[in-house]
Order: structure tokens, then sequence, then C-alpha cells
């Protein structure tokens, strides 16, 4: 049976998806996938080596693998991931000589991503408007004299993308921290910072407190603001399993989305052969865009007044639950309902199932964070699983759904603007330099910086940083306006056609690719979302001989802008073993690291509350209450910016999203079918959307669907022209994607 059906007069494009999640849409997806980018390569065998012990680790999500992996523990969007990294397109010296930077940036970013790997390090020619070959001592000379050149180091910004490896982004901090800066703009700004922000500050650690076995003895599991059918696939096996042992499944997300709804396991032969899929949320409330809060206060109140606390665990472990009650005495009902868009009876169902459950996870995602108030929603969160107990327990805790795969462990490693003095001590210690010690810039930070010419450089150790941020034409603007641009990268992107005075692309191996230095072959390992430490061991032979790893690629750029380092980096790079052993010497909980790290599944990192350790000033966890002003304003239409289906943040990988029936465009606004009668619009009418500002995304097409009422939806980041630089949480400086009030009207 087919999975979509096209009514009559539905938009071009726009059909109604009927299948599950998974299923054989994906199987078909990912035929479709290693058919056109790796065509009859045998490299296709690297599909089988994702994310087994003796494999690489996907460079897709950070969702955990299991104790014991399957023959095929892999998902649709992990393939993509795989089969774009390891196609067998090229971006080689001829095919700059066929096309003119001019040329390439009218080119969409899938076209520039699709034409393939680059093979050779590159250097922008102004005269000729195109890119040329150059070689590595040409490269690291060039970026080495830029950078040699700045005033003072505070003027290079350090961009690194969750996908580096532990060794690689180790070796990124310290070749910053030698030159003397701490700016690192990273992309975990743009996503999970009000985790790392808010989190720490609750429970004295800025991660999830969950493991993936804890799933199984979970007693209700809540999903707030995540669509794991796109952006973690692989959690779908894990609800699937908690769904059939009977699990209640909760989950608050303004868009109805498939792959919370129900799902068919590829990886399950007899369930593809049933005509039956397993359903997975058993309630699902679609809560207004940015009224997270009001849900989440609304369930507090109930858990106080029905007294369903853990009122041992609350005299032992935290502080802070009376400021808490009285916030949640303070707030209405009549709040509450208008801004999260629920009844009280939706939000009392909730608050009964949390209430009777005796283990509970709960899980959130980007529709939580990437707000101006991001940091209290997390806050709020584990003000929630304070009130019952639920740390230090299996079956229970807090699970945010990172990204990028080694997104987290990037930040472990010291990929931070804030790093504590602790740690600085130790990293100085170990390689006898001077760190400095004033706090660098955040994304944000870092733009602004670059807007106003105080910053000249900047590094980007993967990523599309341009195109990721907010206000494109500001930061557009701002790289075009450096002196040094750097990007360490597989595939060219938009942000490499940003060129400063002096543009560089460096192409490097990606995670599926053998990595042979002095020593023999080189592996490296990466953190999950679960703070598990694992290694990945890339096999296939790279697009080129002149493509280098990523620690050669920094090391090289190290040496190159300090003549004088302190540091040996050829011998950290000759063998990734010493590197490992300077990040154990730097931050004592990888204590042993080669060898725990060599056993298979690797190793978990310590998480405090997981022993109910709370590294908090007082050593106890502490209750975080938000005060609101309780207006009378009509609350505006808001929008928020989602991935499609085929698309894993900035890199599309085509024009679909299948699972809400949209194929060939991104051109498309979701809204309410009553919104759109009450503004006297109707779906397939061509609209612009209007920010209080007057920024303005023009002529997209409407398309009705099961989303909240008040709420807007459309792709990132052709949306992200409507978010300003200065629009973001001010606790994390996690830029405001999912909450831009707007207006919208028919097309001029």
């Amino acid at each position: 049976m087919s999975e979509t059906r096209d009514p009559e007069n539905r938009p071009e494009g726009i059909s109604d998806y009927t299948g599950p999640a998974g299923g054989w849409g994906a199987l078909r997806a990912v035929a479709r996938t290693v058919r056109e980018q790796m065509k009859a390569s045998p490299d296709t065998r690297a599909l089988l080596q994702m994310n087994q012990p003796d494999g690489f680790d996907c460079p897709g999500c950070a969702w955990p693998d299991p104790r014991h992996t399957s023959s095929f523990e892999f998902c649709e969007n992990g393939a993509k991931a795989v089969t774009w990294e390891a196609t067998v397109k090229r971006v080689d010296p001829d095919f700059f000589a066929r096309h003119t930077a001019t040329e390439l940036w009218s080119w969409s970013d899938h076209q520039l991503e699709d034409a393939g790997r680059l093979t050779e390090p590159l250097r922008y020619d102004a005269e000729t408007d195109r890119f040329v070959p150059v070689t590595w001592d040409e490269a690291f000379a060039r970026a080495g004299a830029s950078m040699q050149a700045l005033a003072h180091a505070d003027q290079a910004e350090f961009y690194c993308s969750g996908r580096a490896s532990n060794e690689a982004a180790f070796l990124y901090q310290l070749f910053a921290r030698e030159f003397g800066t701490n700016n690192f703009p990273d992309c975990s700004n743009m996503c999970h910072e009000a985790t790392s922000t808010g989190l720490p500050k609750s429970i004295g650690i800025g991660k999830g407190t969950v493991t993936l076995e804890d799933f199984d003895h979970a007693d209700a599991i809540f999903c707030i603001g995540h669509n794991p059918g796109t952006n973690h696939p692989r959690m779908l096996g894990t609800l699937a399993a908690a769904s059939k042992r009977g699990v209640p499944i909760i989950v608050a997300n303004p868009m109805r989305e498939r792959g919370l709804e129900r799902f068919k396991s590829p990886q399950h032969p007899t369930e593809m052969l049933s005509p039956h899929s397993t359903p997975l949320a058993s309630a699902y409330h679609q809560v207004r865009i940015g009224g997270d809060m009001a849900m989440l206060k609304g369930m507090m109140k109930l858990v106080v007044e029905a007294d369903a606390l853990d009122h041992a665990f609350i005299a032992q472990h935290t502080e802070g639950l009376d400021a808490l009650r009285a916030d949640l005495d303070a707030t209405s009902w009549n709040w509450i309902e208008v801004e999260s868009g629920l009844t009280r009876d939706a939000i009392e169902s909730m608050a009964q199932v949390y209430m009777k459950a005796e283990r509970v996870i709960v899980c959130y995602g980007m529709g939580i964070t990437q707000h101006k108030h991001g940091t209290q929603n997390v806050q709020a969160i584990a003000n929630l699983l304070l009130l019952r107990g639920m740390f230090g327990k299996e079956g229970a805790g807090i699970c945010p759904l990172r990204g990028h795969s080694n997104v987290q462990g990037d930040r472990t490693v010291g990929i931070t603007e804030l790093p504590t003095e602790d740690m600085l001590e130790r990293l100085d210690a170990a390689f006898g330099i001077a760190s400095p010690r004033h706090h660098g810039h955040n994304a944000v930070e870092a733009l602004a910086a670059m807007r106003a010419g105080h910053s000249k450089a900047l590094i980007s150790l993967g990523g599309n940083l341009a195109v990721a941020m907010p206000d494109p034409e500001a930061c557009f603007a701002a790289v075009r306006g450096l002196d040094l641009s750097v990007n360490i990268l597989t595939k060219f992107n938009r942000t490499c056609l940003l060129t400063a005075k002096e543009t560089l692309v460096l192409p490097c191996l990606g995670r599926t690719e053998l990595d042979v230095q002095d020593a023999g072959p080189q592996w490296v390992t990466v953190e999950d979302s679960m703070s598990m430490v694992h290694a990945s061991r890339g096999k296939l032979k790279a697009p080129g001989p002149e493509v280098r790893s990523e620690p050669a690629i920094v090391a090289g750029l190290a040496q190159a802008a300090m003549p004088h380092t302190r540091v040996d980096w050829t011998a950290l790079v000759a063998d990734y073993d010493r590197i490992r052993d300077r990040i154990e010497a730097v931050y004592p909980d990888f204590r042993d690291f080669n060898r725990r790290v060599r056993e298979p599944g690797g190793f978990r990192l310590t998480i405090g509350p997981a022993t109910r350790t709370w590294k908090t000033p007082s050593g106890k966890a502490q209750f975080i209450a938000h005060p609101h002003v309780e207006d009378q304003a009509e609350r505006p239409l808001l929008l928020t910016t989602i991935r499609s289906h085929d698309q894993y943040n900035t890199t599309i990988y085509s024009l679909d999203d299948r699972y809400r029936g949209v194929t060939g465009r991104r051109d498309v606004i979701f809204a309410n079918e009553v919104d759109l009668a009450m503004l006297g619009l109707a779906e397939g009418d061509k609209v612009d959307v209007t920010t209080p500002a007057g920024r303005t995304l023009k002529g997209f097409t409407l398309v009705r669907h099961a989303i909240a009422r008040g709420s807007l939806a459309a792709y990132y980041p052709e949306a992200n022209c409507l978010v300003p630089l200065e629009d973001y949480d001010p606790a994390s400086g996690t830029p405001a994607y999912k909450s831009i009030p707007v207006t919208i009207c028919a097309a001029a």
C-alpha cells in the first residue's frame, strides 16, 4: 500500500504521509542514497561497520549504542550521513577550474555539498575568482602568516563542529589556548547550550543522567520538544521496546510528528512483513510554541498540590523548594492554559501519569532549548524531576537529546569559551604553556566581534558556521570582512564562498576513513549523549592522497601560527595514544583512558546525579524558580524553525521531507488550518512572513499541518533570516530559532 496519497487541490509537492516512521520508506531511502552517492562502490560495506565495536561511530546523531550491537546497528539518517561522506563524487582542481566562486554562490546548499568530497588544499584567488590548489606547506604558511599578523590573539575565533573527535578537539583547544585565546564559538552554542548552562546550576552537571539501559526500567517516558524520527532515529527502537512493555510515552510537541506516533523497524524482518506498526505516544499534547514553561509549571503545581513529593529526597538532597512553591502558588491556571495552549484537563492527565510512575525519564530536544527562555525551560524540567526524586535511581532521570555524535565530547575535552581555573592549571602543567584566563566568545559574541571588526580571523574545524547562524545577511558580511578564513572540511559549503582577504579550504578525513600516521593506523574516540566514551575506527580509503586527518591539520596550523610553540605537535599526531594520555592528564575523569577505551563499548564518564552527588556550591541539587509576569496582551503568532527528514543540521540530502508529505521543495510554511481560516488564508496561498522588526520571508507557500494553534513552522536555515543576532537566551547565548514572533499575509 502506498504511504502517501494526494487529495485534490493540495499544493505541488504536498501530500499526506500515511505510513509509520521507519518501514519500507526508510529502506527505499537508504537504497536510493547508496545508489546516488556510492554507485557500485565496494565501500557500501561501511554501513555494516557503523556503530560496531571494531567499526566507526555514526557521524550523525549522538544516540548511544546498545551493549550488544546488532549486525545492522544504523538508521536511515545515519546511512545517509555515511553515504554522503563515502560518496564517489569528487570536488577536485578540475571542478574549480570549471566553476568560478561567483557561479558557485548561485548554487543551492544541497548542490554545493552534493558535488562531492574535497581532495586537495585550496585557496581563493581573487584575480581569477576561483579556488586554486596549493600545497599543504603553502596553506599552512599562509594561515600562519595571517595569524601572526593579528594585533592580539583575541582577534582569532576558533569554531568547532560537533563531528570532531575527542583527539582533534583536544588538540584544537590546546592550539587556541597556547595561541592566547578562549574564543570558542561552537555548535553547542546553537543547540544545547541551555543544557550546559542550566543543568549545572540545578544538578551540578551539564549532561544527561540516564543510560540506555535505564529505558528498560522506566515506567513512564516523557518526550518534550523533539522529533526522533528525523533527528535521532535509533531512539525509535528504544521507544518501541518501551511501548511494547506497556510503558506510557507522553509527548508534548507543537507538531504532530510521525516519529513520535508509530514505528516499524527496518532491522526486524518479521515486523517489516507484518501489516502492523508499533504505536509510540500513548498521549500526544500539542503544546503551543514557547508554551513549555507554562505546561511544566502546571504539572508541578498539580504535583505540589497533591503532595506527591519525595519528602525524604527533597530534605536530604535539595534546596530552594519554598521559592518554587511560592512561584507555583502565584501562577494562575488562566495563564497556564493560554500560554501552553493546553487545557487544564490535558495537563492534569500528564501529571497523573507522572505521579503514578515510580521511575520517570524526561527526554527533550531543541524545542526546549532554542528559546530566549531556553535555560529556564531546562531548569523547569529538572525541577519537575527533583520534586519526586527522579535522580539517582534506575530507570529515571533527565535525557537531553544531543545532535552531532561528539558535540558533548568536544565540550568535555575543552571546547568552551568558559574554562574552569582547575582545568587551565592542569593544561598548563601538562604542556608548559600559559593559557589565558579571561572568558572568550561564544557563537553570538564571535559574530558580533567580526561584524564590529574586532575579530579578524576565523578557523573552522568542520561545520558551516555562517549558514547555521541567525541573520545570514549580517553573518555573511562579517565573514567576508575578515583577514583570514580557514575551513577544515570533508565537503565544500557556502561558508567557504564567503571569501576573506585570505581564504583557505583544507580537506580532512571523514569518520569512515583509515587514518595512518607515523606509528601506523590510528583511531579516535567520541562521547555519546549518555556520556559513554568509545573508540571509532575508520577503514575506508581516503578520497585522495592529499587528504589529511583533523589532528594532523590542527597540528600543522598550530606550528605555522606559533613558530616557537612549546608543544611537540609532531609527536602527538604520530600516535594518538599520546593525545589520549594528555587528555587523561588534564581531565581526571579519563583515568586509564587508553586501556578503558579499548574495552568493547568503552566506558562511562562520571555523572554525579546518578549517585546523588551534586557538584553545586552547596553540595545539593537546586530548585530554581522562574517567576513570570502575567499580562492580558494578545499572544502573537510564533514561528519555529525545523529540520526536514532529509537534512542533518545545515547538510541537506534532498529537497524531500517524507514524514511531513513534502517532495521536491522547502519553500513552505506549516500552519494550523483553523488559524488560516481566521486570517482569511488557505493552503496553497503564497505569503510573506514578517517579524515586528520588519524582517521578512517572502513568497512561501502555506501548507496545512497538524500544528498547535498560534504556531507556524518553516525550514532551517531558510527561515534564519527572521532571527536577529540579538535575539537569544541571555543565560546561554543560544539563538531563539524556535520562537519567532511573526505576522503573515498574502504575498505582495
